[in-house]
């Protein structure tokens, strides 16, 4: 059985699981990019509390496998609520929360570190801070982080594989169950993989073209 007799006889299964992975990706994608911009901006403008906070919680995603992660809160902690939450919403929690924190990140390194004479250039034309921010900061921040954003959202569509771990119908857990029934691992798995390339190779290419054409170091005079 080729590849494209598998799709075309397991089609419903696997659109399903196609609707799936890319309703829990824009999910997170969407909370990610919202929250993640808001608390970063946040994080470097309250740096003694809202910062050291986000880093410290940064620390402590990144010492936690995403797996050990999701299991934890589908079973131990709505064991201790004593509440029963669909493995879809538990999923979208989850890598949403590693999206927000990743995102919050990039912003706030990235404000961090942009130089003081760009805004007091802005000042001396006269310009004030909201002006400044919108005509000068955010202009050259969102070129230079653009790439970083597309580089973590591919890696956050690459992590929706491990919702099917707690039982979310997603595309790879459907791969696995074409697998069961008919056991054609190299053909199934094939085709996921096709699909997985045709989604994050364009995205990959257009971060480094973003990264080429526009970020460079903004300390240099």
């Amino acid at each position: 059985m080729t590849i494209v007799n598998i799709i075309i006889n397991y089609r419903e299964g696997i659109l399903s699981g196609l609707f799936v992975t890319l309703s829990l990706s824009l999910i997170v994608w969407i909370f990610g990019l919202v929250f993640g911009v808001i608390f970063g901006a946040l994080a470097h403008r309250q740096r003694q509390d809202v910062g050291v906070f986000l880093k410290m919680f940064s620390f402590l995603l990144a010492s936690t496998p995403v797996l050990v992660l999701l299991f934890w809160l589908h079973y131990p902690l709505q064991a201790m609520l004593g509440i029963v939450v669909i493995p879809f919403i538990t999923a979208a929690f989850a890598l949403s929360l590693i999206n927000i924190v990743g995102v919050a990140q990039i912003v706030r390194d990235s404000l961090d570190e942009f130089p003081e004479q760009y805004a007091t250039a802005g000042r001396v034309c006269g310009l004030n801070q909201k002006e400044i921010f919108s005509k000068i900061q955010m202009p050259i921040i969102f070129r230079q982080t653009i790439p970083q954003f597309l580089t973590l959202q591919v890696n956050m569509l690459q992590l929706t594989l491990f919702a099917s771990l707690i039982s979310v119908q997603e595309l790879f857990r459907v791969a696995q169950q074409i697998n069961s029934i008919i056991y054609k691992p190299i053909e199934i798995y094939t085709a996921l993989a096709v699909f997985f390339i045709a989604i994050c190779l364009p995205l990959n290419l257009l971060a480094y073209w973003f990264k080429n054409k526009y970020t460079r170091n903004l300390s240099e005079k």
